[in-house]
């Protein structure tokens, strides 16, 4: 075990024991009972053939007489797991009765709950697999102590320090760095229209482009205080191969990568539209007009919720009954001219698009000019100037009618002046 891992494990562990609220946060959603945390470092095992393992730790919790227990193995920096190392820890926890193996390291599977490194299914049917990278830790931990809370002062401080150190470069605790060695040939290829199904390098690039949209959504949580989540049809959960036969349809016919994150509270989910051969990033959302008022009204509805909007925001209005593609301008237009975007005066707008786009990152890796950077850059520029803005309508409560104070000094033989139904209608 090197030094980083093990440094890296030791802290871990030691908070996940100390601070009860981070490691219920952690343990619970893998299937773990509430109880005492217990754990520890490097147990040595001895498998069937008498060899032996030493796995880079062990969790226990217990409450009464019940236990849950499971081996943990963890990778630093660019470190990949490794089949046959995880197979013989699946073995050991077999032999001993325990519950589960949990793997952690930098990679970030594609799909949330599908582990990054393919084992033998034959032995999963009596430990349970789970997978955690060190942005989902990370971002755990953050959320904990920042939004959720924890009780204890001195835990609190002591969570803090486990946040110091994850975050430093030296941890070995990675964020998302890399597309991949496929991200510039794939790209090149789409540029020339040469890309097939069939390449082999295209089930990296859709897999790493499902992994960052999994990531800025972590990011995104963690700076937001709540769960933000990459957005999957229940087939796509249940069977991950669909969504990247999709992608990769996507990518041979159109020259695009897209996905969704649902962000709690928000009008709309956030979609993300990566086109290659244009060579921009999009990201918009789609928002119900309201329901009463004229067509230009309701531009300006919206408009009004946008005061902090740049002038480079596309604005696409839908009408009721109309098919294909709406009105469209900027938002620097649409705030001199509403009736811009009402196409046919005799029609309510159902709803509108709003749109944000930015030059896509080409290269692979991080820093200026990279893929990654111009999406999570995007992504955060369209939830700080466009979504947080934003509100659903809701209709109005009626209004209670007011009446008289006292009845007019009026002869009995006249018509009644007490309060109808019809009082304040219009004459037929």
């Amino acid at each position: 075990m090197e030094e980083q891992e093990r440094r890296a494990t030791s802290a871990l562990l030691a908070v996940m024991s100390v601070v009860k609220e981070f490691g219920r946060a952690l343990l619970g959603p893998v299937g773990a009972i509430a109880g005492n945390v217990e754990t520890f470092i490097e147990v040595p095992f001895a498998v069937g053939d008498g060899r032996k393992v030493i796995p880079d730790g062990l969790v226990r919790v217990t409450r009464g007489q019940r236990s849950w227990t499971a081996l943990v193995e963890v990778k630093t920096g660019k470190n990949e797991l490794d089949t046959a190392q995880l197979e013989n820890y699946l073995d050991v926890a077999k032999e001993q009765g325990f519950d589960a193996l949990i793997t952690i390291s930098n990679e970030i599977p594609a799909v949330a709950g599908q582990h990054p490194t393919k084992v033998d299914k034959r032995k999963l049917k009596k430990v349970a697999l789970h997978h955690w990278s060190w942005t989902y830790i990370l971002s755990t931990a953050v959320m904990q102590k920042e939004h959720r809370g924890v009780t204890d002062p001195e835990q609190a401080w002591i969570l803090g320090e486990l946040i110091r150190y994850l975050e430093h470069p030296r941890s070995g605790a990675m964020e998302l760095e890399d597309m991949g060695s496929a991200w510039v040939p794939v790209r090149q290829a789409v540029t020339a229209g040469t890309l097939r199904a069939n390449d082999q390098q295209v089930p990296e690039v859709v897999a790493r482009f499902d992994a960052l949209l999994r990531y800025t959504a972590l990011r995104l949580g963690r700076q937001l205080g709540t769960d933000v989540l990459h957005v999957l049809s229940r087939k796509e959960q249940a069977d991950p191969s669909l969504r990247a036969q999709a992608l990769t349809a996507s990518l041979v016919e159109n020259g695009c990568l897209a996905g969704t994150i649902r962000i709690p509270h928000t009008v709309a989910p956030l979609e993300i539209r990566a086109d290659l051969r244009a060579g921009r990033i999009t990201a918009f959302l789609d928002i119900d007009a309201p329901k009463t008022g004229r067509p230009a009204t309701r531009v300006n509805w919206l408009v009004r919720q946008l005061k902090h909007a740049p002038e480079g925001v596309r604005i696409e209005a839908f009408a009721v009954g109309a098919r294909g593609p709406g009105a469209t301008e900027l938002l620097a237009k649409v705030r001199e001219d509403p009736s811009c975007m009402v196409a046919d005066p005799k029609r309510d707008l159902r709803g509108f698009r709003v749109e944000i786009s930015a030059p896509l990152g080409t290269k692979r890796g991080r820093g200026r000019g990279a893929f990654i950077d111009s999406v999570i850059d995007l992504v955060d520029d369209f939830y700080t100037d466009v979504v947080q803005h934003l509100k659903a309508w809701t209709a109005s409560p009626p209004k209670m009618r007011e009446t008289p104070a006292e009845e007019p000094d009026v002869s009995p033989q006249l018509v009644s002046t007490s309060l109808s139904s019809q009082d304040g209608q219009d004459e037929a």
